[in-house]
This record gives C-alpha cells, structure tokens and sequence, in this order.
C-alpha cells in the first residue's frame, strides 16, 4: 500500500472510530479502555490548537494532513497544549488562549475544539496540559506578573541567570491571587462543550488525560524547591481535586518531568503522585538539556547517555511501583547528527535513542509494569523555520515541534525523516501485537 493511500484509508470511517471510543481508566499499575490494557504510542504537538484556529496563524487542513500522517504511523495519542497566557516575556507565543481577564479566547478554544474532533474521527487520545512552568506559553510566570505588581523575569536574562527564573516561577504556588486565576481557567475548559461536536469535555473519550501544568516543578536552586515543597504539594492536591470534582470521566496528571523535575529527590515525584486523584506518573528525558550528550559528540556521549537514560526509566519505574500506578514517557527527544536544527541532516543518534526508549516500554509492557507508552517530543511535520537563524519570531505560523523558545527543528521529526518514521512505525505495530 502507497503511503498515499494509508493516508486515506487511515480516516476512512472517522465518526465509526470515535463511537468506538471509550474512557481511559487506571486500574492499578495500568491504563484501560474497553476492557482491554491501553498501551500507546504518541507524540508532542503543542500547536495543535493553534493549527486548528479558524484565523490568520490558523490552518486546520494542515493539520488534517498531519493527524493523517500521525495516524498512518500507527499513533494513537498527541500531547497538547490547552492554554497560555498573553505575557510580556519575550519566548512567548501569541496570540493566547487568555488575558488576566475572565474573557477567554474563543477562536483559539474553538481550534482545541477543531483538533479534538479531528482526534477523535481517527481514534487517537488527547493528554491536554492547562498551563507551564516556563516561558514560551506565557504561563505560571505570567500568572504571577498579573497579581503582583508587574514583576518578572526572562528565561534566560544574563541579569537573572539560572536558576533565578525557576526559582520566582515556584513563587506561584503560594499566591492565592495567581492561582485562583488558573483555577478559573481550569474550570472554564474542562466544563467545556466542544463546538464542533456538541460534546461536552467531560463526556468525550477522545481526552485521555488533564494535565496541571507542563513540567511543574518546586523551584530551580535545592534551598528553594524545598522551601516551596509544601505549596507545591498542596497545589498539586488541591488542583487534581478541583479537576476530578468537575470531570470524573477522565484521568488526571502532573505533567512532571519526574526526578530531575522535582530538585533531583525521588521522595518529591513520590509526593506529588501520592495524591489519590493523580492518576499516572509522568517523566521526561533530555540528555542534551541535562548534559549527557554533547551534540558535537554524539558517538563519545553516547554510552553516557544509554547508561544514564537506563537508570533514569529504572528509577521513575521503581517509584510507579511504589505507588502503585502506570507510567507514561510523555516526552523525549534528542539532536540530530551535529548537532543540526536541518531536516536534512542525518538523524542516526537520534533512532538510536528513540529504539532506546521504545525498547523499554516494549519490555516494561512484556514484563506486566507499570510503563503505558510515551510521546516522544515532538511532531514537526511539514513545518519548517521561516528564518535563516532558525528562531522563531512572534507572528510565525510555520510550527514546527519545538516551541518559541528554542531552535525551530532542534527535537522536531519531520514529515521527511524516514528511518526514525520506520521506528515510530515497527514501535507502534509491536504495542498492537
């Protein structure tokens, strides 16, 4: 069969796929849907809200060609983004999904309508995160700068260097102010009825998962994280239950990076996933960002970044199991050959890393623990950068997988990078077998 015509045949009963839909539930150390295990490959797309936009940065038939393209892989979850906030950091995409005030942008919560409806004609899941620790969706910083005064700082600013912007971010949790405003939000999407569908969020399986926030963690400096532990406990409690009293169809994450999120203490992912209504632990896994690998030196870093990666899965599953509850590698990624932000540049440490990761879900699943599946981070698709310096500019529209902040094509799978597409391919095939 032509990739053409998987394309085709991949939508070719849509609404027959949704009816056969049915709730994702967590029964121990697994997921389960229709009295079966649900296992799953995905992927990250955070745009997918923003393709979905009946607007001038919108275009929905691009993103019905790469819901095609995904579901001919054999994916069945996208990771998306469902909020950010008009900010004045300067990574920050707009438009945004609010403002300080109470007056939500409709256009861009039709476009989350749009992508949810296309998502569930072809079966796949949505995990859907309601706002972010860092910059380049306006988010938790953004929050803050909305209740106290004015004041923030940008990632990255040589005047506050790291960890200064994690470390005023975490101020969030004990700002009654910041958080009542995302508390609102919350429960102005998830009582959402799609526009499209005439569903209610809280009755459509096509959500698998809300998500409190992308990669929340208690701080940046050690002093700090443990001086916000207690609020960020609590606001991790008193979210899911805020979620779960309105919604009780769906399962609800943290959206933690897992350890290395958590000021690097084991007993702090235990915590913040102890609380009865958090459904699954989540974890992400960067080895350039955490400085395994040196992107000028993939070959020398690579046995560094195997070892590291193997004992980072071993520790996030040993604290699943302690919990009791299931697993989900809902990002990773890895540079291209070079280190190269070119779709053209070969991606041969990158497959490796990937058939790395995919492994270890394929074991975990064969052995009965805890891990679900994973998204890997991030679907690019027929996007490309629009500038020769691959930075993204307010008002671009090209989305690619990497978000604002970054180098556009940095961690992004293109829609021509065939042999990691083969192993996407041959993973989500064994899930099924």
């Amino acid at each position: 069969m032509t990739s053409g015509l998987l394309l085709l045949a991949s939508c070719a009963v849509p609404e027959l796929a949704r009816k056969r839909m049915s709730f994702v539930r967590r029964d121990g150390l697994h997921l389960w849907a229709g009295g079966a295990r649900y296992r799953f490959v995905g992927t990250n797309m955070w745009h997918a809200a923003y393709l979905g936009a009946q607007a001038r940065y919108g275009n929905r038939r691009r993103l019905t060609r790469e819901l095609n393209r995904l579901a001919a892989l054999g994916l069945t979850n996208v990771r998306i983004l469902g909020s950010s906030e008009l900010s004045p950091l300067k990574n920050s995409v707009t438009p945004a999904f609010r403002t300080r005030s109470g007056d939500y942008d409709e256009t861009l919560l039709r476009g989350l309508d749009f992508a949810l409806a296309e998502m569930g004609d072809r079966g796949m899941r949505a995990v859907i995160y309601l706002t972010n620790f860092w910059e380049w969706s306006g988010g938790m910083m953004t929050y803050l700068y909305w209740t106290n005064g004015g004041r923030y700082i940008d990632m990255n600013d040589p005047a506050h260097p790291w960890p200064e912007f994690p470390d005023m971010v975490s101020q969030f949790y004990s700002s009654a102010p910041a958080v009542g405003l995302y508390h609102d939000y919350v429960r102005a999407v998830v009582g959402r009825t799609n526009s499209v569908t005439g569903t209610p969020y809280v009755d459509d399986p096509t959500i698998m998962s809300w998500q409190l926030a992308n990669e929340p963690r208690p701080g940046g400096s050690d002093a700090i994280g443990l001086r916000q532990m207690p609020a960020y406990l609590a606001w991790i409690g008193a979210t899911a239950r805020l979620i779960k009293s309105l919604d009780p169809n769906h399962l609800v994450s943290t959206g933690s990076e897992g350890t290395q999120g958590c000021i690097g203490r084991d007993d702090c992912v235990l915590q913040a996933h102890a609380f009865p209504e958090v459904d699954y632990l989540t974890a992400h896994i960067w080895p350039q960002n955490w400085s395994w690998a040196d992107p000028k030196d993939l070959a020398g870093t690579w046995p560094t970044v195997e070892a590291k990666t193997r004992e980072y899965i071993a520790v996030q599953v040993a604290i699943a199991q302690q919990l009791g509850k299931p697993l989900v590698i809902e990002e990773f990624g890895f540079p291209r050959d070079g280190g190269s932000f070119d779709p053209s540049a070969a991606t041969t440490f990158k497959d490796r890393f990937y058939d790395l990761i995919y492994h270890a879900v394929e074991d975990s699943i064969a052995k009965g623990g805890p891990i679900a599946g994973s998204n890997f981070w991030a679907w690019g698709g027929e996007g490309r950068a629009e500038h020769a310096d691959r930075l993204f500019v307010r008002g671009d529209t090209s989305y690619l997988g990497d978000p604002p902040h970054e180098p556009q094509g940095w961690y992004s799978v293109f829609d021509s990078d065939a042999s990691t597409q083969a192993l996407i391919r041959r993973h989500a095939a064994a899930l099924v077998a």
